[in-house]
């Protein structure tokens, strides 16, 4: 696969706004404050299945009520379409 490259890797923080991109690790990343760990819990669930399904699987920690997401594709060396595709199903799971 592919790696972005910069105007790619802008037009997707564009239409992702609540996602960030750490050049140093060539990766998107979001932090999310939920209500309390069960919602922080469930929604883990909910993109852990849709990574399994995509066969494309964030790195994440979870304290309480927080969670942090990292998308970049280890194969390709950087971010690819299909770390573009799970913060678009990320988002569609947050409502953002």
């Amino acid at each position: 696969m592919k790696r972005l490259g910069e105007q790619e890797i802008a037009m997707a923080l564009r239409d992702h706004p609540e996602w960030g991109y750490d050049g140093a690790r060539s990766a998107f990343h979001r932090d999310l404050k939920l209500r309390d760990f069960s919602e922080a819990f469930a929604l883990m669930t909910r993109i852990a299945m849709a990574a399994e399904k995509a066969d494309h699987h964030p790195e994440w920690s979870n304290v309480y009520n927080r969670l942090s997401i990292v998308l970049t594709t280890h194969d390709a060396g950087g971010v690819t379409k299909r770390d573009v595709a799970m913060m678009a199903a990320i988002d569609e799971m947050t409502g953002k």
